[in-house]
């Protein structure tokens, strides 16, 4: 056989083994990947333009511990957090509500809507993601925001959202749907209140 034949059956034995799934490079994935996907979202070739002062800026909000992880926190009891085996999300639950939240706040007509953490005018809303999972006593999806708007002239203002859709399990088809329901919620609600 010779060297070049040796080559062309080497990268053909190297490129089956991967299209057949027996090479495998990094942890093995998970069944299910959750992601957030807004129930409102502006139409396609909508456009809108200003300034970054008189944007409204969705900040990635900050994360409690519990949910600043890919994986699904199941809160057991007031001092015990577990997580779902075989799904996590597809990028930071923070991350993930950031975006849902800019896109409701465009499909409601809310003006120029951007997401950056640079900017330091116009009407910015962040906060904390404190609770992104599965109560277990309860069986319930929960939603938690502490939510911030700062308002141009420097005024602050805080509000707390919470949203809980009971009798689930958690399994990832019934936890996702149900994390994805409590999110929209909160994000119409924040819509309301940005004004």
């Amino acid at each position: 056989m010779s060297a070049r034949m040796t080559r062309t059956f080497a990268a053909t034995c190297v490129m089956l083994a991967v299209l057949s799934g027996c090479v495998r490079i990094g942890a093995k994935p998970p069944g299910t990947l959750l992601s957030l996907t807004s129930d409102v979202a502006p139409a396609a070739g909508a456009t809108s333009s200003g300034t970054l002062g008189e944007a409204t800026v969705v900040l990635e909000p900050a994360a409690a511990a519990s949910v600043s992880v890919l994986r699904v926190p199941v809160q057991i009891d007031a001092a015990n957090v577990a997580y779902i085996k075989g799904t996590q999300w597809i990028e930071r639950p923070s991350r993930a509500f950031q975006h849902l939240l800019a896109d409701t706040l465009r499909a409601r007509g809310k003006g120029l809507v951007v997401e950056t953490d640079r900017a330091t005018t116009g009407t910015r809303i962040g906060g904390q993601l404190l609770a992104m999972g599965f109560d277990a006593p309860t069986r319930s999806a929960v939603v938690r925001f502490e939510a911030m708007k700062w308002l141009p002239g420097g005024r602050i203002e805080t509000r707390r959202f919470e949203s809980i859709v009971r009798g689930i399990d958690p399994e990832p088809e019934e936890i996702g749907p149900a994390l994805n329901q409590a999110a929209n919620k909160i994000a119409g609600e924040i819509a309301d209140w940005v004004g």
